[in-house]
């Protein structure tokens, strides 16, 4: 047991420390006892009294220390108190309701402005409230407007679940029209910080300007409906008419319904049941059963007739709240058209037939006449070539017996005029069997250089005549033709260009463009406008006719039917004053077809028989288009030929009828190209065997054509490659697509 109590002040325990050192001095004094034991007891005394001495200066700065830390604590309290001061100063002076709730959701401080609008929630603000009890308060409060079909226990619940988000923001309505902002945010401690702000004043004025819009709308929208040509009628869920324009008046012929703005449906039917006439396919009371239905109404068309004269076109849609728009049209005048031209379609066809039976008779005796026509002309000209045989070796014979110069000029210039006439009579054989569809074409390898040489010497001299430089460039080519038609053709041009050529040159060669050899004649004449490049093909025209340009103007006829018949491809381009070029595409011989005989070389591999198949050709260069077509048709195969896309899918659809094989131009002018149209055919009809060709070499060309399946043939076409890819097994098939 201690002598001194721990619980007393240092003071008081000091105090008690010097009167037992006192005491136990007096007792040692008292005793008079010279014994060893007493002696003890005043050193254990001394020492005692030494270590009091000790601990009463450990106590003393003990207590020094206890002072200053009490000095301490207390300017730490008024630090605190005074920063309590300045933070309450501080939040009184937000314009907003505060308060701050602990992380036990209890509140700590708020300011007086919280919960200000919600009169019977202020009173039972204080510190320690719990957040629970806080909402609780607010949903039992007067002044809160609870929303249509919630609760007080509801709208606790909903709050109380937007507490556990982190940031919250909403709106709350109170009675008189009154609006608070609430706001919630989350402290570093966990604690929970609620800011209320009155937003009285932006929700009242945001109400004004949707209402300002709203009013601003709907007089756009009457403008609208005012502009339009139809009568407009718009009704609610309830068939109320809510909306209507002028012509609406106008159509009805009644007062401004704006005046009865309670005017229902069924009234303004009943008011024009009488007036308004409906169809057999559609009558009043389907009509109104349309209006009453409860589930979705389709959108419905027809027609009434009013007062037996006025045709109106009723349109009803539903709306998306259940209402419903009507718009009304009259149509009398264009059903008054669609009759009148109806009555003329039928005169016009009753016409277009009697025409048309004029001139099937009159085309029949035109064909029949010129059917005869060539007859005679084939038979006149192998009557009179045989006279004409005749007397040119008369002519011969008597040049041969005389020596008069006089007499051989003229002899010769008999000659000269017998020779004119053969020739006349050999373009009229060679026209007629053209334009008669009888000539006889013997297609084989035939080499360019055994047409030219000839040729060459037999017109040389004549341009030399003329003054011009005459050059039929040597070519090695085979081509495959018809050895004498393809021999009249050149001829046929060369001697035009020498005709026509007063100066300058002429000058002939060959171009070899793939598969394919394009002859071309250049000379420096007189040039053939545009307007008339179309005329010199036809029969007996000639633009500058004279004695200088003797002939029938039969010579590019001839020319311009072999082309067609031999389906050479015949272009001309031409500048007045500066001259003129005419060139055909003739399709070049395979290498070993030019080692074997003329009648085999037609049935080498180059040339596979396509004979059922149907191809789509989609290119818009005229020369390499016909330069196919040949190549196709000369193997038996059909050829559809388009120059666009769209043209392509047109004739497609309106033939019913999906080609075997396409073969598609990249490049197609400023419509879609090959790859998006063989995407349209592939979205349209499916996969169907299919080619671009295209002189692109880009990988990404590659890398698509690859990812839709079709193969690439890359300009300038081959024609091998061509006949492998359309004979690899392809049938003809009629697809229906209808």
């Amino acid at each position: 047991m201690s002598l001194v109590n721990p619980q007393d002040s240092l003071e008081r325990q000091n105090e008690k420390l010097l009167q037992i050192s006192h005491a136990l001095m007096r007792r040692v004094e008292q005793k008079t006892e010279q014994s060893g034991f007493a002696y003890q007891q005043f050193e254990r005394a001394a020492l005692l009294e030494s270590e009091v001495r000790e601990r009463t200066r450990d106590l003393e700065r003990t207590l020094d220390l206890l002072q200053d830390s009490n000095a301490r604590l207390e300017q730490a309290n008024r630090e605190t108190e005074t920063a309590q001061a300045n933070l309450t100063e501080a939040i009184e002076t937000i314009n907003e309701g505060f308060a701050l709730f602990d992380q036990d959701d209890r509140l700590v401080l708020y300011n007086s402005r919280f919960c200000r609008d919600l009169q019977d929630v202020e009173p039972i603000l204080r510190e320690g409230l719990t957040f629970q009890d806080y909402v609780k308060s607010i949903s039992n409060s007067r002044f809160l407007a609870l929303p249509n079909g919630q609760t007080a226990d509801d709208w606790a619940q909903l709050r109380l679940e937007r507490h556990r988000e982190e940031h919250v923001v909403f709106n709350v309505s109170l009675i008189w029209d009154r609006w608070l902002q609430a706001s919630e945010h989350r402290t570093s401690r966990n604690g929970t910080v609620i800011l209320q702000t009155d937003v009285t004043d932006i929700i009242r004025m945001e109400r004004q300007e949707r209402d300002k819009m709203r009013h601003q709308e709907a007089r756009k929208l009457q403008a609208t409906l005012d502009h339009l040509n139809q009568g407009v009628c718009i009704f609610n869920h309830d068939k109320t008419l809510v909306g209507w324009n002028k012509r609406m008046d106008r159509l009805l012929d009644i007062a401004p319904i704006r005046l009865r703005d309670t005017l229902n449906f069924d009234d303004l039917m009943d008011q024009f049941r009488e007036e308004l006439i409906f169809g057999a396919s559609f009558t009043a009371e389907r009509f109104i059963d349309w209006t009453n239905r409860t589930r979705t109404r389709e959108p419905i068309a027809f027609e009434v007739t009013r007062n037996g004269d006025q045709i109106y076109s009723i349109f009803a849609q539903e709306m998306p709240d259940r209402g419903f728009v009507i718009s009304l049209t009259d149509v009398t005048s264009e059903r008054a058209a669609t009759r009148a031209l109806s009555e003329v379609n039928e005169k016009l066809e009753g016409w277009v037939e009697e025409r048309t039976a004029e001139l099937e008779e009159a085309l029949g005796e035109a064909e029949r006449a010129n059917a005869s026509k060539s007859r005679f002309v084939a038979a006149a000209s192998h009557d009179l070539l045989q006279p004409l045989s005749a007397a040119k070796l008369f002519v011969s014979s008597i040049a041969d017996q005389t020596d008069n110069r006089s007499i051989k000029q003229v002899v010769a210039k008999t000659e000269t005029a017998l020779q004119g006439v053969e020739q006349i009579i050999e373009a009229l054989s060679a026209i007629s069997k053209l334009d008669a569809g009888r000539a006889v074409f013997d297609v084989q390898p035939v080499s360019l250089a055994e047409v030219f040489n000839p040729l060459r010497d037999e017109l040389a001299p004549s341009a030399r005549a003329k003054g011009l430089a005459f050059s039929l460039v040597h070519s090695s080519l085979t081509v495959v033709s018809d050895p004498g038609y393809l021999r009249r053709i050149v001829q046929n041009l060369l001697s035009n260009a020498i005709r026509y050529t007063d100066k300058g040159r002429v000058l002939a060669g060959v171009r070899q463009v793939g598969d394919f050899a394009r002859i071309e004649v250049w000379d420096t004449g007189c040039g053939i406008a545009e307007e008339d490049q179309d005329t010199i093909f036809q029969e007996f025209k000639q633009l500058a006719p004279g004695a200088a340009n003797s002939g029938l103007g039969l010579g590019l006829a001839i020319v311009e039917r072999a082309c067609k018949g031999l389906r050479h491809p015949l272009e001309l381009w031409s500048k007045p004053g500066t001259g003129s070029c005419f060139s055909l595409v003739v399709p070049v011989s395979a290498p070993a077809a030019r080692l074997l005989d003329p009648h085999r070389a037609a049935q080498s591999h180059a040339l596979r028989d396509l004979s059922g198949l149907l191809v789509m050709l989609v290119e818009n260069n005229r020369s390499v288009a016909q330069a196919i077509m040949h190549l196709i048709e000369s193997c038996g195969g059909e050829v559809i030929l388009a120059e666009t896309g769209e043209e392509a899918l047109e004739t497609i659809s309106e033939i019913d009828l999906v080609p075997d094989v396409f073969l598609l131009d990249f490049q197609l002018g400023t419509g879609m190209n090959g790859v998006a149209l063989y995407e349209e055919i592939l979205n349209r009809w499916g996969k169907v065997p299919a080619a671009i060709v295209s002189a692109d070499r880009t990988a990404e060309l590659r890398l698509h054509c690859k990812h839709l399946g079709i193969k690439l043939l890359s300009k300038p076409v081959n024609a091998q490659r061509v006949c492998d890819f359309l004979s690899e097994g392809f049938k003809p098939t009629i697809h229906d697509f209808t």
